[in-house]
């Protein structure tokens, strides 16, 4: 069990303690144990087994020796007694209906004590009848709000997020990878292609173990998964099963010989493989999950790997991002396929939060764990007072911030040219290693070591708040001060659409602002984007030459792909960001890169890849001199 499904569990059953009118105590000691374990970077599984040292779990802050109770209960059994006393009481439907809109606990309380509904479907048929109306605060529009939500909610509770299926895929497959004479697991299906959202999980498993004659015992090993649920099928070759959170997963098993047929095919996406076949079908070629095979004689031309495939059909080899079906067939035809972003192209974070604001780490930490992680400069960009839950800032309070984020960026260049630092010492490591430059990062989202031939720098910034009329939340004297600016919207996501479209737009046409930052505002499979016009939007955006931000948190990742190609169409800037607000989410600037690429967007194309000399001269304004070399 990862510390995810652990720090959703304790806030699940906080949830339920309020809805049974709980200890407001008591209710907030499971809240502050479900964020202290999701912020820990080690897996609480390996504290909570029976073999570790009792006090390893009294050692993270906010959790005492009930709590550690708990979390070892929850590790060996997968919940606790409070847990279970509660969802007996109340069904386990109940927590359903608090990821609906509007519903939080008092809300489902009051339902629930009034009309005895534990679920979905009792809610929805009282919602049709009325029944809402005459309970407090549940007038006519909350009545269509809620209406709206469940229809979201069953057509999003299918689906998962590409970090969420990530991480099983990873723990799945380092278990399968205990048995011996396996050599390769490879994700396919939405996940290798990097959709944002995964609908199931294909593992493609091969080594000597997986050969015909042998393959029975490794398809025993991966059906004794732990993790598994429900168990819906299982032969030699492949092994189905769900999750507790119904995550379906197929692992199939497979001969080396036909291993890179099958990642084909299984990859998708199916349109993607309809015209693949089809195309084989014209040359008389049959094409299917087993190999590519000639129609007159069965003889087999291509099967091992996916780049051989494509070559016998006259194409580039595709990257699989790019597998929809959407004209990449036709460019690898013609040798026109776009050489798509790396990550190790990414040489700046212009997005990330600290302290200061709602952030869990401080500016030198940021920064430290940026040059680890082989950046050569960043933005701090903390919120403005408007977002008061996250401690915004005033304008006194940010301009004294911008003090202090340049007095850090100002001690590490001196490091760097001292000789020592953080810089100096990784790149000293590297080259250590890895004379040549070249190396394989300990680190997996590390790009290879490149040259330090300028110090790191960090830009002193803002994420300041576009106010209902379209204002911004700091004062322009103040945003002319700093070097980078990223206004984002934060509330009234109801607006219109004429609304909050002259709404961003206004905010666009400030001359301070650099960055438009969540344009879409839309949470993945919580809450849908606003109702701006967004080919007005990004017009403005690339008339004005403020640059759009891709939001590389998977919870986020607006622009999507298919709004990331009509930005670049339209001559947008565009960067990529995570919006970090810990050190250990700059790693998800791996996963903006791949919906980068699944906009066939080139490095090219994106405005953090150039060195943080090349900035001044592709923001909007002209930089302050905290941005200029020298």
């Amino acid at each position: 069990m990862d510390n995810l499904t652990i720090a959703r569990l304790l806030d699940e059953t906080a949830a339920l303690l309020e809805i049974d009118a709980g200890d407001p105590f008591r209710i907030r000691s499971y809240r502050r144990a479900a964020e202290a374990v999701q912020q820990q970077t080690v897996q609480l599984e390996t504290l909570a087994a029976q073999d570790a040292d009792p006090k390893a779990l009294l050692a993270i802050p906010g959790i005492g020796k009930g709590m550690a109770a708990n979390i070892r209960d929850l590790v060996a059994t997968g919940s606790f007694p409070l847990r279970e006393e509660l969802l007996e009481r109340y069904k386990p439907t109940i927590l359903e209906l608090l990821r609906l809109p509007g519903m939080g606990p008092k809300t489902v309380a009051l339902i629930h004590a009034a009309l005895g509904i534990a679920e979905i479907d009792s809610l929805e048929k009282a919602a049709r009848r009325g029944d809402l109306l005459s309970l407090p605060r549940m007038g006519q529009k909350f009545t269509e709000k809620l209406l709206k939500g469940i229809e979201d909610y069953r057509k999003n509770s299918a689906r998962f997020r590409i970090d969420v299926a990530r991480g099983y895929a990873e723990r799945i497959c380092a278990f399968i990878a205990t048995f011996h004479g396996v050599e390769t697991i490879t994700p396919a299906g939405s996940l290798r292609r990097g959709r944002e959202t995964v609908g199931d999980l294909d593992l493609l498993v091969t080594g000597p173990a997986c050969e015909p004659d042998v393959v029975a015992a490794a398809s025993e090993h991966v059906a004794s998964l732990p993790l598994i649920d429900k168990r819906l099928a299982k032969g030699p070759n492949k092994v189905s099963f769900t999750l507790r959170n119904n995550l379906q997963v197929d692992v199939r098993l497979l001969p080396r010989s036909s291993y890179g047929a099958a990642l084909q095919y299984f990859t998708g996406s199916k349109m993607h493989n309809v015209a693949l076949r089809q195309r084989a079908i014209k040359l008389g070629l049959t094409l299917n999950e087993y190999a590519l095979l000639r129609l007159e004689d069965n003889l087999v031309l291509a099967s091992r790997t996916e780049a051989e495939i494509y070559h016998v059909l006259g194409l580039e080899f595709i990257p699989p991002e790019l597998r929809e079906n959407n004209g990449e067939i036709e460019a690898a035809e013609a040798h026109t396929l776009p050489k798509l972003i790396e990550r190790s192209e990414v040489r700046g974070d212009l997005h990330m939060h600290t302290t200061e604001s709602d952030g869990h780490n401080s500016i030198r930490e940021m920064a430290e764990a940026a040059i680890e992680r082989g950046l050569e400069y960043i933005a701090i960009t903390d919120h403005s007072k408007n977002l008061a839950m996250t401690n915004g800032m005033d304008d006194l309070r940010t301009l004294a911030h911008a003090d202090r984020i340049r007095a850090v960026s100002a001690e590490l260049a001196e490091e760097f040219a001292a000789g020592r630092g953080p810089q100096w010492e990784r790149y000293e490591r590297l080259q250590r290693n890895h004379p040549s430059g070249r190396h394989s990062s300990p680190h997996p989202h590390e790009p290879p070591a490149r040259e330090p031939a300028v110090p790191f720098r960090i830009l002193a910034g803002v994420e300041v708040d576009i106010l209902l009329d379209g204002t911004l939340d700091l004062s322009d004297e103040t945003l002319s001060r700093l070097d980078i600016v990223v206004a984002s919207v934060h509330s009234g996501f109801n607006q219109s659409g004429e609304e909050i479209t002259e709404r961003m737009l206004r905010a666009v046409r400030n001359p301070h602002v650099h960055i438009l930052g969540h344009p879409t505002g839309r949470k993945l499979l919580e809450r849908e984007p606003y109702k701006v016009q967004l080919p007005q939007l990004l017009q403005a955006c690339a008339q004005a030459g403020v640059a759009v931000e891709h939001n590389a948190q998977p919870e986020r990742a607006d622009l999507n792909d298919l709004n990331l190609r009509l930005a670049l169409q339209l001559g947008c800037k565009i960067v990529v960001n995570t919006d970090a607000h810990s050190t250990d989410q700059l790693d998800h600037l791996a996963d903006g890169i791949v919906q980068l690429r699944r906009a066939w967007l080139r490095a090219s194309d994106v405005l953090n890849t150039l060195p943080v000399a090349g900035l001044p001269a592709n923001l909007r304004k002209t930089a302050s001199a905290a941005l200029t070399p020298g």
